[in-house]
């Protein structure tokens, strides 16, 4: 057994990971369709005017607006429809003095026609004769060519991360494929003689993996792409070929391996093939969290238990992740609750303590570090800072929501 004799704090453990990892560069284009969510690699600026042209604005008639002066419904200006315009079509006539044209909302403005009187100010007849009862001024329900984006207009810049809306302006130039940040690739292993792919049968003493999910729906959710390899022994042989193996990717995570005993061999690999930036923070749970750098990939050594594994990987993985996707920091919901039932906290040790929040307050739903349950029936986790000890029933907490 090698005890973990000195520990960081969780701060200091951010900080040190915030200082190795750095954002990806590569780039790749990829369907529009799939650019939601994605961080943009290069500045958009648009080549033409949108919309191309000046449109109608309303249903109704396009006019002169000069034609419609003075009109009321006691005296309306009567007009002479020569055409009726739908969206998708080009006028083939020109309005001129005391003509109008039939036109549909977003269809192309006729030449000779500077308004669109709409059509709950009219009546128009089967023999084509058109009474405008409200006057309209120029540019009057029209649309401008250009409105919405100029040409040479920057529309998006470069590291934006790309919603429905955003998507939809790339739409609106034109552009079927986008250029993005690529998403970081990351490497998860859970280790260890008793871990079993879910779908085998068990031997005794062997358990299901459950860290392999789990982080591998935490990088999915957080702009990762995760690539999962099969598990592997408690050996310095096996991890060192899954180390070789998982160096393709961007970012390592290893699961097990990083606590104490004899067969917790990380922090050997770590330091035979890397560099060790620390192991062991004054956090509960997940305490024995290593982390580092391997051919200059950046490596996390979580604990095996999976409650201390998904804890660290909100709290230290998640934000190392997003930044090397290029995303902004994870927005946490949380909510201000009283606490149902006091929690002592452990001397020293920067406390994430699960909830789950019954009529309006918090009841802890912590079990044990190996108890996932610990996780699946919270809803959130609250933070205790290794000064406090005790917080007790009834004290104002922020839930942090998952």
């Amino acid at each position: 057994m090698r005890p973990i004799r000195e520990t960081i704090s969780l701060d200091e453990a951010r900080a040190r990971i915030d200082a190795a990892v750095h954002s990806i560069d590569r780039t790749e284009r990829v369907p529009l369709a799939d650019a939601n969510g994605r961080v943009l690699a290069h500045d958009l600026v648009s080549a033409a005017d949108v919309p191309p042209f000046a449109r109608a604005a309303m249903d109704g008639y396009a006019v002169r607006a000069e034609d419609s002066l003075g009109a009321t419904r006691e005296q309306p200006r009567t007009l002479k429809r020569i055409e009726t315009l739908f969206a998708g079509q080009v006028a083939q006539r020109t309005v001129g003095p005391g003509e109008c044209i039939e036109i549909a909302t977003g269809a192309p403005m006729p030449a000779g026609a500077d308004a669109v009187v709409v059509v709950e100010d009219t009546d128009g007849e089967a023999s084509g004769a058109v009474r405008v009862f409200s006057p309209v001024s120029p540019r009057q329900n029209v649309g401008p060519q250009g409105a919405d984006i100029r040409r040479g207009q920057q529309v998006l810049q470069a590291g934006t991360t790309l919603t429905p809306g955003r998507v939809g302006a790339i739409a609106a130039l034109g552009l079927a494929q986008v250029s993005v940040y690529a998403r970081p690739h990351v490497a998860i292993l859970s280790t260890g003689n008793e871990i079993v792919e879910p779908g085998r049968p068990l031997a005794p003493g062997q358990i299901y993996d459950i860290n392999g999910f789990t982080l591998s729906a935490a990088v999915a959710a957080h702009g990762g792409v995760p690539v999962a390899y099969l598990t592997v022994d408690d050996t310095i042989e096996d991890l060192t070929r899954a180390l070789d193996a998982g160096l393709d990717q961007d970012l390592l995570v290893f699961s097990g391996g990083s606590s104490v005993g004899e067969r917790d061999c990380i922090l050997d690999l770590l330091a035979a093939r890397g560099e060790v930036i620390f192991h062991g923070i004054a956090l509960k749970p997940g305490k024995p969290t290593a982390f580092g750098r391997v051919s200059g990939k950046p490596f996390f050594g979580m604990p095996g238990y999976p409650t201390s594994c998904l804890s660290n990987a909100y709290v230290l993985m998640v934000p190392a992740l997003r930044r090397m996707a290029r995303l902004a920091p994870h927005a946490i919901r949380s909510v201000a609750v009283p606490l149902g039932r006091q929690i002592v906290s452990p001397p020293g040790r920067h406390q994430i303590c699960t909830v789950r929040i019954v009529d309006g307050a918090a009841i802890p739903a912590f079990k044990a570090s190996g108890d996932i349950t610990s996780m699946s029936q919270a809803d959130g986790y609250i933070e205790i800072p290794a000064g406090t000890d005790v917080v007790e029933k009834g004290d104002s907490v922020e839930v942090m929501l998952f």
